[in-house]
């Protein structure tokens, strides 16, 4: 995926103009990673549903009246989320959950616009760096589809269910990590390239660096259907399952396929299993490493993403036994943004000079 981004121009450029680009794409990247935790929270409160109509234009205002508020209200009181879960919930308590998605879809504009904005000023002004204009171009269309993939998430909670289908919260999860991995490779090619001199690292290590990126990205997606099944309140004991490593339910729906996204003690395990393969994987990468003939640079980026991984099992055992506990879990979303973010990094210096 990211390895075909390209680095083309950023030598070419004039240092100010490329220094200013990266700064800016810099901003949207931490932007994107802080709308990732805001996403957390809004899916952890189970505000998600709380705006029942989209309107990317008008929308940027909350209900300014009493009148507005109730009316607002009594669009969500038609939803089965209401009707299933929040039967009697009063004006107040909805207030509380509107204000997370309304927070939630007011930052995914406030994006938008950083990101649109400066970027036709620097095409206009003939600024960007050569070879990065057709992807920010690409960027910016996958922004507006992010947007377009948000609401398709959003409606699938209206019809006969109190939650969003865990496979449209695949995908948009999915769509924010592939969003900030461009952005973050561009980000770097501008700001802290690979230093000429520097070599590739040994075919070997590259692979496995290109390993921990997909393993994690992975592991995200099955994070995701954990989140979107509430499967992390099912099991809360580690290392075992309700008493075993493999939970007596992993194969009880029919066909079997489906126990893999719908069956919660399959959905978890799963991720269980995916966050010790990510963690194997990591650390066979570090292990040759110290082996290998690589840039301090290289070394460094694997050592960081090593040590970042072994917090994140750590948050996530955590969340587990402490049975998702809002903080916690909003830290392990980052902790996988992170993790995430390191193995860009690690590819990024493997690669050497290009």
């Amino acid at each position: 995926m990211t390895t075909a981004f390209s680095n083309a121009g950023a030598d070419r450029a004039p240092f100010s103009s490329a220094r200013a680009v990266g700064l800016w794409l810099l901003a949207c990247c931490m932007m994107v990673f802080a709308m990732m935790l805001i996403g957390a929270i809004t899916r952890l409160t189970e505000s998600g549903l709380s705006m029942v109509e989209w309107r990317p234009l008008i929308g940027a205002l909350p209900p300014l009246s009493e009148a507005e508020w109730q009316r607002v209200f009594d669009l969500y009181r038609q939803t089965s989320e209401y009707r299933i879960d929040n039967a009697g919930m009063s004006l107040d308590e909805f207030k509380s959950i509107f204000w997370w998605e309304f927070i939630h879809r007011l930052w995914g504009r406030a994006i938008g616009l950083v990101f649109a904005l400066p970027f036709f000023f620097f095409l206009a002004t003939r600024r960007i760096p050569v070879g990065y204009t057709k992807h920010l171009a690409i960027l910016l269309i996958l922004g507006g589809l992010q947007g377009v993939i948000g609401w398709w998430m959003v409606k699938s909670g209206f019809v006969d269910r109190s939650d969003v289908s865990q496979y449209r919260l695949a995908v948009h999860l999915g769509m924010a990590f592939l969003i900030l991995a461009y952005l973050l490779w561009l980000t770097l090619g501008l700001l802290w390239p690979v230093p000429r001199d520097q070599a590739a690292a040994p075919r070997g290590v590259r692979r496995l660096g290109a390993w921990c990126h997909a393993v994690i990205f992975f592991t995200v997606i099955s994070g995701a259907l954990v989140a979107g099944l509430n499967a992390g309140l099912l099991y809360n004991d580690w290392p075992l399952m309700g008493g075993n490593f493999i939970p007596e339910d992993i194969a009880a729906l029919t066909p079997g396929w489906l126990n893999m996204f719908e069956n919660e003690g399959t959905v978890q395990f799963d991720h269980r299993i995916m966050a010790y393969l990510t963690l194997a994987v990591v650390m066979l990468t570090w292990v040759f490493s110290r082996r290998a003939d690589l840039a301090p640079r290289a070394r460094l980026s694997i050592n960081c993403l090593a040590a970042m991984v072994w917090v994140q099992v750590g948050l996530g055992i955590s969340t587990l036994i402490l049975m998702v506990p809002l903080p916690l879990a909003v830290l392990h979303q980052a902790g996988a943004a992170t993790s995430f973010c390191l193995s860009i990094w690690v590819m990024k210096e493997l690669r050497g000079a290009r």
